[in-house]
């Protein structure tokens, strides 16, 4: 191990220069601002069928079962981008591979807005959905090996803080075009058009961004690397960090541990993955997205009428970008095993509350639909600060280099895939056990992911990639239970 390398099984024992203000730092946000866009694009397209589908439903003549297929075609389509996507990473690099999800955000977002028929608007659905699982799987990791490990996880974070902003756009958006608009016939292709905007500004901001300096390392072109580094860190900071990112490249060559087939052949590698799917998991089975889906769903049948659930459809939006703010100030300085677990008992909870509620309180009562909103607010609220935000920056940097694009890449594919079955099944699942059911159903499936988060979960925050990698590989990360600061934190 070289001088810069952590200490096995421990904190991070990294020797690197410490940070420093400059033009290198106002570059690093200006490349993570342009990346987010992708976060932006994945919050709006899945955000937007949220409003557009009842006024989408009453124009194509939609049944329960076409409108199920709409919402989860793009979701299952994502599960395939995040998979492939990953992959597509690996081998072509972050950069050229965004570029091309900003191709595919647009094209999708066109086929949408003049489709004459469900089975067009499908097909745009799948488009946009493989560019939102690609870009799910990409960008947290593309900013993640941008990061100084210091500020890794506000600086990954920020990719699932424009996720929710982008939904909370889709979900103004939806609510100014409605009501402005809404005796329009295709008020939803307005809804849907305004996704080109973001697209064109993400395609063209690429094209000025460079590459991610582990991937170059990782593909020899070592000099390319350090000019990255000197646009993004001071001299000193650069030379060090690249020393340190060569010295594990070198290690893993020389290892034979290389790309997606060590995984089946080295087993703490392929408990992480297993960990990294886990954890994608069980964010989905909170039902956050069955809310960020059909949440004017939720409110109509709690008893808001249908224009005041739109309108009330925001305060979640509202609440998930408060949240996403939240949960970047404290993710430099609180354990990640720490916010899920406080996430999960918070968000379980809140489950349960609603089950109680939509019980004790019956349809009819004036303050049955205030209350359920505002359970509903605090449920989007905790997973939004100590769980969103967290779960995708833990995937973005667990994994180890050779394999970072395929781990993350299969871990969001099951994460999508959860996300589709519940978005095929959640309006068929309120209809048939009710808001009670439902919600009680997620407090059971939430108290087991608080289980599997205790027991197997290990920890990553401040911690540099590579002495994560060291760990990971040969198992020590598992034997670390209690996080020690890392030097010069």
């Amino acid at each position: 191990m070289s001088a810069t390398q952590s200490q096995k099984g421990g904190g991070s024992a990294v020797a690197l220069p410490p940070l420093t203000n400059g033009p290198h730092r106002k570059r690093l946000g200006l490349v993570a601002l342009i990346a987010t866009f992708g976060g932006l694009l994945f919050g709006y397209d899945t955000g937007v069928i949220n409003g557009a589908l009842r006024p989408m439903t009453a124009e194509l003549g939609l049944t329960p079962f076409t409108e199920g297929i709409v919402a989860s075609s793009l979701v299952f389509a994502a599960a395939i981008g995040a998979l492939s996507g990953g992959r597509i990473s690996d081998g072509w690099g972050r950069r050229k591979t965004i570029i091309l999800l900003a191709v595919l955000f647009f094209g999708g977002t066109l086929v949408c807005v003049f489709t004459p028929s469900f089975g067009v608007l499908v097909v745009g659905r799948i488009l946009l959905g493989l560019a939102v699982g690609g870009a799910s799987a990409v960008v947290p990791v593309f900013l993640a090996e941008m990061a100084p490990y210091e500020i890794r996880g506000s600086l990954a974070g920020r990719n699932e803080l424009m996720i929710v902003v982008g939904q909370l756009a889709a979900f103004v958006v939806n609510a100014i075009i409605g009501i402005v608009w809404g005796d329009i016939p295709g008020v939803w292709r307005i809804m849907l058009a305004v996704c080109a905007l973001p697209a064109i500004a993400l395609f063209f901001g690429m094209l000025r961004v460079p590459e991610s300096p582990r991937w170059l390392v990782e593909k020899g072109r070592h000099d390319e690397a350090l000019a990255v580094l000197r646009s993004v860190r001071s001299e000193d900071r650069a030379l060090a960090e690249l020393g340190e990112v060569e010295n594990v490249a070198k290690e893993e060559q020389e290892s034979q541990q290389i790309g997606w087939r060590a995984v089946f052949s080295n087993k703490n590698l392929f408990r992480i993955l297993l960990v990294g799917i886990g954890l994608g998991v069980a964010q989905q089975l909170t039902g956050i997205n069955s809310i960020m889906y059909y949440g004017q769903t939720v409110l109509v049948e709690s008893g808001f009428n249908e224009s005041g659930a739109l309108i009330a459809n925001i305060a979640p939006g509202v609440i998930a970008v408060v949240g996403g703010v939240i949960a970047l100030s404290l993710m430099d300085r609180i354990d990640r095993r720490k916010t899920f677990i406080l996430g999960l008992t918070l968000t379980t909870s809140c489950h349960l509350l609603i089950g109680f509620a939509s019980m004790m309180l019956p349809v009819g009562n004036p303050i049955r639909p205030y209350v359920i909103l505002f359970l509903v607010v605090a449920f989007v609220g905790s997973m939004q600060t100590f769980l969103n935000v967290a779960v995708w920056v833990y995937l973005s940097e667990v994994f180890p280099l050779h394999m970072r694009g395929f781990g993350t890449g299969v871990s969001i594919f099951f994460l999508w895939v959860v996300n589709g079955f519940l978005s095929l099944f959640f309006p068929s699942l309120v209809a048939g056990v009710g808001i009670t059911g439902t919600f009680f159903l997620f407090a059971v499936v939430g108290a087991l992911a608080l289980v599997f988060v205790v027991k197997q979960v290990p920890e990553t925050r401040g911690r540099t990639l590579e002495a994560l990698e060291e760990d990971v590989t040969t198992g020590a990360i598992y034997l670390v239970h209690k996080h020690q600061a890392p030097v010069g934190s």
